[in-house]
């Protein structure tokens, strides 16, 4: 269990130090990670609602802080080049999240079609928001498979708890990030990293 704690510290402190840096993708986490708790309660009284919301909201939040708002280039905070944070990265990195969400927005173009012309809206949005769900755990069971054979399977499976958790440890380190950005504060200085 140590080793499991130890690993996902690093996962942890490696994810907010090198993806991190702009309070608005911080204030996107933050939404994120709101909207993910909901979708969490949601999956026990309607899966399909659940995997909407968690798509919808949740991973376009997460994801348009890291595309449009996150620093590329080097650095200097790290001391490190985006091709560098790219490649050791444990999770999604900007490639793997653009197949991930391109798939995400593939399956209702291939889901329309297949739906039969009787099915009404609620018809539709249930087996769209069932198909999101199972690309959600698709694409988790997929990465984990991955880092198990490129790495191990502790890295693998603590990745996954790191993904499920994320949303109580992004409340807790970003709930200050729309303070900061009502501030103009739009680049975390990060002084707890440089010190490291």
């Amino acid at each position: 269990m140590n080793d499991v704690l130890r690993e996902l510290a690093t996962q942890r402190w490696d994810d907010h130090r090198f993806y991190h840096h702009s309070r608005i993708n911080q204030c996107l986490h933050l939404l994120s990670a709101v909207s993910f708790l909901v979708a969490y309660v949601l999956l026990f009284i309607n899966p399909a609602a659940a995997a909407i919301l968690g798509w919808c909201v949740s991973m376009t939040s997460r994801q348009a802080g890291h595309f449009f708002f996150e620093p590329r280039g080097f650095d200097e905070v790290n001391r490190v080049s985006d091709e560098y944070k790219e490649e050791i990265k444990v999770g999604y990195n900007i490639r793997r999240k653009v197949v991930l969400m391109a798939a995400w927005l593939m399956v209702p173009v291939v889901l329309w079609p297949l739906s039969a012309d009787d099915a009404g809206a609620g018809e539709f949005l249930n087996s769209l928001g069932m198909w999101w769900l199972a690309l959600a755990v698709a694409g988790l069971l997929l990465r984990v498979v991955q880092l198990w054979l490129k790495q191990n399977l502790l890295t693998g499976l603590t990745w996954a708890l790191k993904i499920i958790t994320d949303p109580f440890h992004d409340i807790a380190l970003y709930y200050k990030a729309p303070w900061y950005v009502l501030r103009g504060e739009f680049i975390d200085p990060m002084p707890h990293v440089r010190h490291r």
